[in-house]
């Protein structure tokens, strides 16, 4: 028996996908579907022509057949009067000649008659476009708009599911191989007829792709011919809904978790688009794919980072746990200085977390470019007095007040770190205004990659005083319920409740994590502030606001100007 999936008790009513003995899934509904391709109307079409381009030749006879279901509804075979000569090659080719198009009607008497003929239905043919353009040129020539209608070739599908099979893929080919009743000819409508045929073959292969529905057939075409292809099957049940999905490989173990607002159309891109380097190494350890509807997109997304921290998937990149995320924080020594960490500090004297060690370095030298903090790691005695010696390197540089040198005292140095403190909490702009009047110098001096830098350490300080006033205000909000689009949300201290989830709302997932929770927060805040014209608040129990002064976020993004364009590969302008 196959083993239980972790996510019936992570995330109830999560569908894992049936184990193989259990038979075929349950009926899905017309709206899983999509359109049902037995339901879609196609309108197979082929023309013959005097050449081949569509800017100086002419269509000599048009055939097209309408089918639902395989049913024929209706045909179209007619030849057309070109106005043109008729070139031999072309005679000896198709067996039309000038004296049969003679008496035929021309292309503006059935252009109206094709259009209403082939209105809403997805136009097929064996190359398409090429009968395409001679139908695009024609009614634009006669004030008609170009045809909107979406388009199947099964030139393109067999280059996917049969192309390993046949020498090539000319119509005649895909006709022999699959049998068809009609043989093409070079007509229109013996052409027409024989297409058919050969999609309703390739249809029959296209479903152990699991191409079920119309826009599945429209994507196949896209789909990489590689060895994880047949796989694509496993996407077959997957509904058309926004939800959440994990990949798993064959002993039930959690490869990738995703989410989706069209579960089915994304998970199939997998196979078609993403580029990403480990995408082929995740399908080829594919097995299984569980999923779970959603009632909308954002409560996939909270699903999602939940997911991610629990069951810490293999290739998932971001969103894991945050135990490996970096703090800065004031060292708790005589003379305090700035540094990088993996565990928070006290209020006021840390700032983070940081999805990266790189993002936290950036701000601590944003912060060390306004206020001078000590840079070395010197010991000092808390009661050791304060010999001169030789001086760092920063301090050397004027750019810190090191007790190294012998030139800074106690109540001084003091000063220096409420500055910053007052910075991280109540008085960012101690910090900012310094950095901005910094990088308007630089960039008027024209020292363009200096004032760049500069501008990036503004941006990292301020996105990391925004998003802990953000945590800090969520925090403060006992709970809060709001309603969106007919969709009602309970948001408890800036994390969501669902119903199900009430009476373990603080199970222990995020134990010993402090900052687990600072993604989610952060992206409920975005969610609402998104939103706000359409919320409507239905309980609030505490104070949505921040106490805080607002941080002056409206410097001029146009500064520094750019550096002059260069050549040279080294440049960081």
């Amino acid at each position: 028996m196959a083993p239980t999936s972790p996510l019936t008790a992570v995330l109830p009513g999560f569908e894992p996908a049936p184990p193989a003995f259990l038979g075929a899934p349950r009926q899905q509904s017309l709206a899983d579907l999509g359109m049902p391709l037995a339901e879609t109307t196609f309108v197979v079409v082929d023309l013959e022509t005097t050449g081949g381009s569509a800017n100086t030749d002419a269509i000599t006879e048009i055939g097209a057949l309408k089918l639902r279901g395989g049913e024929l509804l209706g045909r179209i075979e007619s030849l057309v009067n070109p106005g043109i000569p008729i070139p031999p090659m072309i005679t000896i080719l198709t067996g039309i000649t000038e004296s049969m198009v003679l008496p035929a009607p021309r292309v503006a008497e059935i252009l109206p008659a094709f259009l209403e003929f082939a209105r809403d239905a997805v136009i097929v043919g064996h190359n398409i476009r090429f009968d395409c353009a001679f139908l695009d040129a024609a009614l634009v020539a006669h004030g008609y708009p170009r045809l909107a209608n979406r388009r199947v070739d099964t030139l393109a599908l067999a280059r996917r599911l049969v192309r390993d099979e046949i020498p090539n893929l000319r119509l005649h080919t895909l006709a022999r191989h699959f049998r068809t009743s009609v043989e093409p000819t070079h007509r229109a409508y013996a052409d027409a007829a024989a297409t058919a045929e050969v999609l309703h073959a390739l249809l029959e292969r296209a479903a152990s792709y699991g191409v079920l529905g119309l826009d599945d057939l429209l994507a196949l075409p896209s789909m990489r011919a590689h060895p994880s292809a047949a796989k694509l099957a496993l996407t077959a049940r997957l509904p058309r809904a926004p939800g959440v999905y994990i990949f798993r490989d064959r002993d039930r173990r959690v490869l990738y978790v995703g989410k989706a607002t069209n579960l089915r159309a994304r998970v199939r891109s997998y196979f078609a688009s993403d580029d990403r380097r480990k995408v082929p190494q995740l399908l080829r350890e594919l097995t299984t794919i569980d999923h779970r509807v959603c009632a909308s997109a954002f409560e996939a997304e909270i699903r999602e980072l939940r997911l991610i921290q629990r069951l810490q998937p293999r290739f998932n990149r971001h969103g894991k746990s945050t135990r490996a995320s970096a703090y800065l924080k004031l060292t708790d020594e005589r003379f305090p200085r700035l540094t990088v960490t993996r565990t928070p500090a006290p209020e006021g004297s840390c700032l983070g977390p940081f999805q990266s060690a790189n993002t936290a370095h950036l701000v601590r030298e944003a912060i060390e470019s306004a206020v001078p903090l000590r840079r070395c790691a010197t010991r000092v005695g808390r009661r050791a007095p304060i010999v001169a010696g030789p001086p760092c390197v920063p301090a050397q540089l004027g750019v810190a007040a090191c007790p190294c040198r012998g030139h800074v005292d106690d109540a001084t140095y003091d000063d220096y770190v409420g500055t910053v403190r007052r910075a991280l909490t109540t008085e960012p702009d101690v910090a900012l205004g310094p950095l901005d009047a910094r990088m308007h110098r630089l960039a008027e001096e024209e020292r363009f990659e200096e004032a760049a830098a500069t501008r990036d350490r503004i941006s990292a300080l301020v996105r990391a005083l925004q998003h802990r006033r953000i945590v800090a205000m969520w925090r403060g909000v006992t709970r809060l319920i709001v309603e969106c689009d007919g969709e009602r949300i309970e948001i408890r201290r800036g994390l969501v409740a669902w119903p199900e989830e009430q009476t373990t709302f603080d199970a222990p997932a995020r134990a010993g994590d402090p900052g687990a929770d600072v993604a989610e927060i952060l992206t409920v805040d975005r969610w609402v502030a998104r939103n706000a014209g359409r919320l409507r608040v239905v309980v609030v129990d505490g104070e949505l606001a921040s106490s805080l002064p607002r941080i002056a976020t409206g410097r001029d993004p146009a500064y520094p100007p750019k550096a002059p364009e260069t050549n040279d590969p080294a440049s960081t302008a």
